[in-house]
């Protein structure tokens, strides 16, 4: 049978990402790490949100503009 994997074994490969992989890779470590659902209300506090993470190239009124002809607003 083979010997379990380390983390000492994943080192070399650790070292190769650059610096934002790497932490990256210690945020989803530290998520499969912490099994505890209730503690996610505070890592989504100590980890602030990246500028892409609700982000869009969309214009935020562009998509009401359209569509809404065939609704009758009379009253």
């Amino acid at each position: 049978m083979n010997a379990p994997l380390r983390a000492e074994d994943l080192w070399p490969l650790v070292q190769k990402l650059d610096h934002d992989e790497q932490l990256g890779l210690a945020k989803l470590a530290l998520r499969a790490a912490s099994r505890d659902p209730s503690t996610d209300g505070q890592a989504y506090l100590t980890t602030p949100t990246g500028p892409d993470e609700f982000g869009s190239d969309d214009d935020p009124l562009s998509w009401e503009a359209e569509g809404w002809e065939s609704l009758d607003a009379s009253r």
